[in-house]
């Protein structure tokens, strides 16, 4: 059906958010170029720093941004394009405010100095949001989209700043508690608070939509030791191993999930899963992928990170609209386990640098801070009002006529 043949109840949810969105948006960004003009480049370390190899990092990361989580949610049938193009308008406008947003907490005030590490900060601040995007997709309009991504990336920098390294300064090079917890347990709670879809007609996958999904899967996972240990320096110890716990890891999810799902769901194998569930290794290895643990040991958290959000995935506790895509079995459950991986592995293995209690005030505070901020913005979401024409591309975009409708 093409965006002409429309019938009245989307077409016209579409033209109001619209209407709504776009000035919103250029609003927005007027403001985020007004609070760049303080800032100064920071090329002090530029002698000292291979900037080719931070350059490729952030290439690798804005990678999964764009591409990986933009595909990734390609699943659904009929919202495609705004899988792939709302994750491109959250990352441009989110990675900007990010960087805006965390320097003026760091440096205390309006005007900072960026180097190009901030860029990639920026990147990794807006793998949160994306994360809560995965429960929201296909609920929200363009203008609640905006609305999560600004607020969102406060809080998750206040918790970041403030709170997981001023306060506690926790180990987590790759995430684990700070982007993938933050990120899967905001988005469930503002899910909880918005409600769910007026309607799930659409709230399915086809064969091709399952594909698409499955070229997100891909990237993400090639460039996952990227996003683990592009912000650690290169050439150093905790850089290499960094990258070879993390590939290790997600080996051992996917060998994990492909030999559960036959287990798990009758002898066959699942989509799902596969687009999911042999990431966990990735998310779970992320606060401790820099330390010397050993092979054996990366690999024994990919297999049990696999098995958690593999389970998760083919034994739902939840089902239906609420999270869409599944955050809590892929970046929520799974960010947890490697949470608690960072409380115990250092009390066994004697890691110095490594504060066990710091580790889990971080992570249950976390866990407080990202619930209560993203059920408050939840009830922002309900106020401006959710789209009639759920999970449905034909809302907000003019869709050719083999636009799936039922």
């Amino acid at each position: 059906m093409s965006s002409t043949a429309a019938g009245p109840l989307s077409a016209s949810a579409g033209k109001e958010s619209t209407r709504m969105f776009g000035p919103a948006v250029l609003i927005a960004q007027a403001l985020i170029t007004v609070m760049f003009l303080p800032a100064e480049y920071d090329m002090s370390q530029m002698s000292s720093l291979d900037s080719s190899s931070i350059y490729n990092f952030y290439v690798g990361v804005a990678l999964m941004m764009f591409v990986g989580f933009g595909y990734l949610m390609t699943f659904l049938k009929a919202y495609g394009l705004g899988a792939v193009g709302f994750t491109m308008f959250a990352t441009a406008i989110g990675v900007q405010w990010a960087i805006i947003v965390e320097n003026m907490m760091t440096s205390g005030g309006m005007k900072f100095k960026l180097d190009f590490m901030d860029v990639l900060n920026g990147n990794f601040a807006i793998a949160a949001v994306l994360i809560s995007f995965g429960g929201l997709i296909g609920k929200v309009s363009p203008t609640q989209l905006l609305i999560v991504t600004l607020l969102e990336l406060v809080c998750y920098c206040a918790n970041k700043v403030f709170f997981l390294t001023n306060m506690l300064q926790i180990a987590d090079c790759g995430g684990t508690i700070i982007i993938h917890v933050f990120g899967a347990y905001f988005g469930l709670a503002c899910c909880a608070t918005l409600g769910g879809a007026k309607n799930e007609d659409l709230n399915d996958s086809s064969y091709v939509s399952d594909l698409f999904s499955l070229i997100g899967t891909v990237f993400l996972w090639l460039f996952w030791p990227s996003f683990v240990a592009g912000g650690l320096p290169a050439g150093t110890d905790g850089h290499g191993i960094a990258l070879i716990n993390t590939v290790v890891a997600l080996l051992a999810s996917t060998v994990t999930t492909f030999g559960l799902m036959p287990l798990l769901s009758g002898s066959r194998m699942g989509t799902v899963p596969v687009q999911n569930a042999t990431l966990a290794g990735g998310v779970s290895i992320g606060a401790t992928a820099n330390l010397a643990m050993g092979p054996c040991a990366a690999a024994l958290v990919g297999v049990v990170a696999g098995a958690i959000s593999c389970l998760g995935f083919c034994k739902p506790l939840i089902t239906g609209s609420f999270d869409t895509c599944g955050i809590n079995n892929l970046h929520g459950m799974p960010g947890i386990f490697g949470g608690l991986v960072s409380v115990i592995l250092p009390m066994v293995m004697g890691f110095e640098d490594v504060v066990p209690m710091n580790q889990a005030i971080g992570l249950g505070g976390t866990l407080l801070v990202s619930i209560i901020t993203g059920a408050v913005t939840g009830f922002v979401l309900r106020i401006v009002g959710s789209p009639t024409a759920a999970f449905s591309d034909e809302a907000y975009w003019d869709c050719a006529d083999d636009m799936p409708t039922k």
